[in-house]
């Protein structure tokens, strides 16, 4: 049995790690499904409210991955999301190396998708990079991507949470005007777009700093070695150094994306297709498909006396076997689980 996080999450097995704290694939006994949990140690004021403002983002899209709910327990805060099997970008470019220009488009086109419904919603998400950008594990099946992390967003206008010159992001993903301390604005975003797909294309990460140097000194350069001419035209209207030359709008990217795939050739016949595999692996002893095989004992110090297992949201009952004459009921009185997750002693039934 993992630790159940207040009265809900059963934490099974570690999956990862996010910006501040464990990812865990996690099994849900109220909706009884599997989800991942992000738990986070409430170490200082600063990790806490990224953790409000990341689980306070409710954007519902097919390919965003936002926070679904919330608990806290003790010194310990957690909020769930879909749980995503198939691994991220940097996983498909360690199984693949570079892959090939029509499925890049496919995925950039999801991506941005995604990113323009963030947008709407007036948040810049400020990290996008590979290893944030997670897949579903779909074989050989089209891909769908899922675009998440949302620990560093922020909504246009709200304060920041560092000092101006402070540069948040990950390094090698950064727009020219983020390293001048410019406000997150949403071409940042799209010139980290620009960059993921060069990665994609290329099987390595960009070298981001030398890109911007070049487009300086040179305007636009041709296309590199493995990109079709057509689809370096839409990635060069991302990479612009001027956040002002830049595509303005993640729609805008897209509908020029659209455009260029019509003139890209076909995939040949001996193209070796792409599968997205399965990267969380099976589930421990005492998990099936359909939750935990068997119930989780409650802790007996938590109820002030033996309980009977909990399950999804209430507690089980010993088999009921008939009395005889003279016989009356005994044993612990019933319990209920309250939408919170705190536990509550029934009174004890009538006796007769």
């Amino acid at each position: 049995m993992g630790e159940v996080f207040a009265g809900r999450y059963e934490l099974i097995d570690p999956i990862g790690r996010g910006g501040v704290g464990a990812v865990w694939r996690a099994w849900d006994h109220r909706r009884r499904r599997y989800v991942a949990a992000k738990v986070l140690q409430q170490s200082d004021a600063h990790t806490l409210l990224r953790f409000v403002r990341e689980q306070a983002l409710r954007i519902e899209h097919p390919h965003v991955l936002a926070p679904a709910s919330w608990a806290a327990d003790d010194d310990k805060v957690l909020f769930t999301m879909d749980l995503v099997s198939g691994g991220s970008l940097a996983h498909l470019i360690g199984d693949y190396g570079p892959l090939p220009p029509r499925f890049v488009c496919l995925l950039l086109d999801q991506l941005l998708s995604g990113l323009s419904t963030v947008h709407a919603e007036g948040v810049v998400h400020r990290d996008i990079k590979p290893a944030n950008i997670l897949l579903e594990a779909t074989g050989t099946n089209r891909p769908h991507l899922r675009l998440s992390d949302f620990g560093i967003s922020m909504r246009k206008g709200e304060p920041r949470l560092t000092e101006t010159n402070y540069v948040v992001g990950t390094p090698g993903y950064f727009a020219p005007e983020q390293m001048m301390g410019a406000e997150p604005d949403f071409p940042a975003d799209l010139f980290a777009v620009g960059l993921v797909a060069l990665y994609l294309l290329q099987g390595r990460k960009p070298d981001s700093q030398a890109l911007i140097e070049y487009f300086a000194a040179h305007g636009t350069p041709g296309a590199p070695q493995g990109v079709p001419e057509p689809l370096w035209q839409v990635l060069a209207g991302l990479l612009q150094p001027d956040p002002q030359a830049r595509f303005r709008t993640a729609t805008g990217a897209r509908k020029a994306l659209t455009a260029a795939v019509e003139m890209l050739p076909d995939a040949g016949p001996d193209d070796e297709p792409v599968e997205v595999f399965d990267q969380i692996g099976p589930l421990p002893d005492g998990f099936g498909p359909d939750g935990p095989v068997s119930a989780p004992q409650t802790p007996v110090e938590a109820l002030g006396g033996a309980v009977g297992a909990v399950g999804a949201g209430q507690a089980s009952q010993p088999p009921q076997q008939p009395l005889g004459a003279g016989q009356q009921a005994y044993g612990p009185p019933p319990v209920s689980m309250s939408e919170t997750g705190s536990f509550h002693l029934a009174p004890p039934p009538r006796q007769p």
